[in-house]
This record gives C-alpha cells, sequence and structure tokens, in this order.
C-alpha cells in the first residue's frame, strides 16, 4: 500500500505546531526534514533499496526509547550524529540542533516538545517500511511542501531555496543518472550554490 502525500502532509503540518514560538518558521524545515529522514532510513534498513546505514542506537525506534525523558534532545543529536559519521553526512544531516533551550524551551517544555514531534513521527500511517510507491521522493516532496507553506510566508519565491523538481529531472537526464552503475557516482558541478 502507497503513503498517501496527504498523510505526510497532515504529519508535517502538525509538527509545525509544535514548534510555533520557540523558532523563526524558516527554521521549522530543518528539524522537521531531520526527523523525517531518520524515520525514513529507519523504516527502510534491510529493504533492497536501503541505502543509508542506519548504526546500532540510532534508529527512529531508538528514539521513540526517548520520549518523555530528560535528555531526550541530547539523545537525538546523538542518533543523527550516528547515523551522519556512518554515511559520510556530517554537516548535512545534523545540522539541526534538538538539544538547544533557546528554541525548545528547558526543562519539562523541551521533554514535551521533542516527546510530541517524535509521536507525530511516530504514526502508523508513516510506516515507511511497507507503504513506499515507487517512484516517490518522499523526501523532495515534503521539502517543496514547507518551502511552499512557508517561503512564500517571508515574501521570497520557493525557488530561491531549491532546485524546482522540473529543473532536477532535465538535470538528471542530462547528466545521465539513468545509466550510473553505483549509488557512489557523483557529479561535479562548479555552479552549484552551497
Amino acid at each position: 500500500m502507497a503513503i498517501k502525500k496527504s498523510d505526510i502532509y497532515r504529519s508535517l503540518w502538525d509538527s509545525c505546531d509544535q514548534l510555533r514560538g520557540g523558532m523563526d518558521a524558516s527554521l521549522y524545515k530543518d528539524y522537521i526534514l531531520t526527523l523525517l529522514f531518520v524515520k525514513y532510513v529507519s523504516d527502510r534498513v534491510g529493504k533492497p533499496d536501503a541505502l543509508i546505514e542506519v548504526p546500532q542506537g540510532c534508529s527512529f525506534e531508538d528514539l521513540k526509547k526517548l520520549r518523555g525523558t530528560k535528555d531526550i534532545g541530547e539523545g537525538i543529536d546523538t542518533a543523527i550524529a550516528g547515523i551522519a559519521e556512518a554515511n559520510d553526512l556530517k554537516n548535512v544531516i545534523d545540522r539541526a540542533y534538538f538539544n538547544d533551550s533557546e528554541k525548545f524551551g528547558r526543562g519539562a517544555k523541551m521533554v514535551k516538545t521533542l516527546t510530541a514531534l517524535i509521536n507525530i513521527f511516530s504514526r502508523e500511517e508513516l510506516n515507511f517500511s511497507r507503504n513506499r510507491a515507487d517512484g516517490d521522493d518522499i523526501l523532495g516532496d515534503a521539502y517543496e511542501y514547507l518551502m511552499r507553506n512557508f517561503a512564500t510566508e517571508s515574501g521570497k519565491s520557493k525557488g530561491q531555496f531549491y532546485t524546482p523538481a522540473e529543473v532536477s529531472r532535465v538535470v538528471a537526464a542530462v547528466a545521465g543518472v539513468s545509466r550510473a552503475t553505483s549509488p557512489k557516482q557523483t557529479v561535479y558541478d562548479p555552479t552549484c550554490g552551497l
């Protein structure tokens, strides 16, 4: 059964509701997409198309064990750092700092907010282990959804924040992504932004 994008979008919006008040809306995507990534790669462990290694103690199930504990923020950061280290993704997926009292509050407030976020991504309709639809770019669609809802509110175009899907498909076709023989193959683009 394919996962419904409406379920993903509803969960993303519920996640945004949990973050309101503690940080600027432009930062929501960093935290929400990081948790969605951890959930997705954890659910795909052991599947033939799983390209990301999830080390022991770093899965979404391990994050669920942190719910309600005083060191939840530190535990989330440690798990994400473990995935980043194991997959050469340092400074890519570990840029959102969950143990930040300025963004999540101190003590019980932080525990409550982060527990609520983990609970949202624990919903059965977000079970990616069996609900993956062929050809879907779940993380890309989630990013576009967040950009559509928050970039326009800040008076900017979503195209200022990411490459539109149509352009990405053309670049992938020109680069010959369909002929790639290994997921480790890369393309150097000296004109891309950082």
